[in-house]
């Protein structure tokens, strides 16, 4: 079947991307890294020996990143729906996230241990339809919030993908009841005409 004009405008516009030659260039995986390393210039969430957990991972440029500051002390498991390249020193969970099934498997690895960091950049599949993507895609922050928020130590630090739209600000409401401190990244690398905003979460509240 032929691809759609849009489609390939939109490939077009993709292999154009200064972020996506820029991934090649220096060997990354995808170009949503950059994304990460604004987020890490800024707010210094990445530390060497963390225990860090990676939802959405795949194709794995979050976790190519964070891998480098793991070093031997630290442990990264990573989670998503799609198979991903396995990567040096990554624990990789394949297994839908909103899945009961999933969520106790990364539980069983975790081991009443808490978490340092907990990275989410997960998204739904989008249809294109607004009143259908921003409930899922505030259905699986919420989801992300809940494990983080239960498995996080209290010093530590919370990364999570939004899309502005109907239940943004709710959501947002719960994360300053949760976190002392609740920050907003719209990363250079983010697409302008992308709704999707990162909070960045610290310091759960006692």
């Amino acid at each position: 079947m032929s691809r759609s004009k849009s489609s390939n405008q939109w490939l077009k516009n993709h292999h154009q991307d200064a972020y996506v030659l820029k991934a090649r260039k220096e060997g990354y995986r995808s170009r949503a890294v950059y994304k990460l390393i604004e987020i890490q210039q800024k707010d210094h969430i990445l530390k060497p020996g963390q225990f860090v957990l990676d939802l959405g991972a795949a194709p794995g440029g979050w976790s190519e990143y964070v891998s480098q500051f793991a070093q031997d002390q630290g442990r990264l498991i990573a989670v998503d729906l799609l198979p991903m390249e396995p990567i040096a020193g990554v624990e990789f969970i394949q297994g839908d996230f909103s899945e009961r099934e999933t969520l106790d498997r990364i539980l069983d690895l975790v081991d009443n241990k808490l978490f340092d960091l907990v990275l989410s950049d997960m998204a739904p599949n989008l249809s294109g339809m607004g009143i259908v993507d921003q409930p899922k895609s505030v259905y699986l922050a919420e989801l992300a919030f809940d494990l983080a928020r239960g498995n996080l130590n209290q010093n530590g630090h919370f990364v999570v993908k939004l899309f502005q739209g109907e239940g943004f600000e709710a959501l947002v409401s719960v994360f300053r009841m949760a976190f002392n401190s609740v920050k907003f990244r719209k990363p250079r690398a983010s697409r302008a005409k992308s709704r999707e905003i990162y909070a960045v979460c610290s310091g759960i509240k006692c």
